[in-house]
Order: C-alpha cells, then sequence, then structure tokens
C-alpha cells in the first residue's frame, strides 16, 4: 500500500497539540498537509480518534467526500469537498482533545486515507464502523500523532 505524506504546521509528529486546539481552548482544528495522493483515489478520508480514551477509540473528527485534489485542510476549516459527521461528543466537526484531568498524555491519531470508492455511512458512524468499512475501500494512507494532556 502506498503512503500518504501527512503533516502540520502547528505541530511535529508525537509532540503536544497546542491547547488552541483543545475543547477547553479554541476548539479549532489544526491545519494539516498533505502529498503524494494515489492519482486513482476516488476520495479522501480525514479520521481523528483518541485510542487512550476507554474501551474503544474516541471519534474526534471525521470527514469524508474530500477532493483527492485538496492538499491540505486549514486551521479550522475543512478540507476542499469535505462533509463533516457527528463526533463521539455528540457534535458534528471536530471536537478537540479533552481526556480527563491528570490523565497520562492521551494519543490523538490524524488518519488520511485515499479510498478507491466513495466511503457509504450510517447516520451516525461509530469509529470502529469507519475502520472497518475504511479496511474494504484503503489505496493509501498517512498517519501522524498528536498527544494531548490537561
Amino acid at each position: 500500500m502506498a503512503g500518504i505524506m501527512l503533516r502540520s504546521t502547528a505541530f511535529n509528529d508525537h509532540d503536544m497539540l497546542p491547547s488552541r486546539f483543545a475543547r477547553e481552548g479554541d476548539n479549532v482544528s489544526p491545519p494539516l498537509e498533505w502529498a503524494q495522493v494515489p492519482e486513482s483515489a476516488a476520495e479522501l478520508v480525514l479520521f481523528v480518534e483518541d485510542p487512550d480514551a476507554g474501551k474503544t477509540p474516541f471519534l474526534h473528527w471525521l470527514v469524508t467526500g474530500i477532493a483527492p485534489s485538496a492538499a491540505g485542510a486549514p486551521e479550522g476549516g475543512v478540507p476542499l469537498g469535505g462533509r463533516e459527521w457527528p463526533n463521539d461528543f455528540g457534535s458534528t466537526g471536530w471536537g478537540g482533545p479533552h481526556p480527563p484531568q491528570g490523565d497520562d498524555p492521551h494519543r490523538y491519531f490524524f488518519r488520511l486515507y485515499a479510498l478507491d470508492r466513495p466511503l457509504e455511512l450510517p447516520g451516525t458512524p461509530r469509529a470502529d464502523e469507519v475502520h472497518r468499512l475504511l479496511a474494504e475501500r484503503d489505496i493509501a494512507s498517512g498517519t501522524m500523532v498528536g498527544t494531548y494532556s490537561r
């Protein structure tokens, strides 16, 4: 499988996310940039989750329908063509980090997937459903991780 280069100008891979992206901060999504998307991609999907939140990963942001020609997302914005879905806070769009006070830093996985055909999701998808459906269509992906604690 091919690799997509995914990065942010706001934090480096495995570094602490700035507090403005957190729920108690400005709660805005960080800027992202990507490259090396396969020409055969029909759609890009952006998926952000916290696997340290409990028994199941906590969904912080899900954006589908991103144009394969898109090269990133601005701070607080949605990538070209993107449709935001409900997060596990119960709101649509970005839901910033909000781990329990005193927890060790949680990891926030930012994943961008290139798909061979558009993704069809139920009305309020869970993280495990999204993983299963992405695995059936994924032709390339890129991952970066941010951490956060309160």
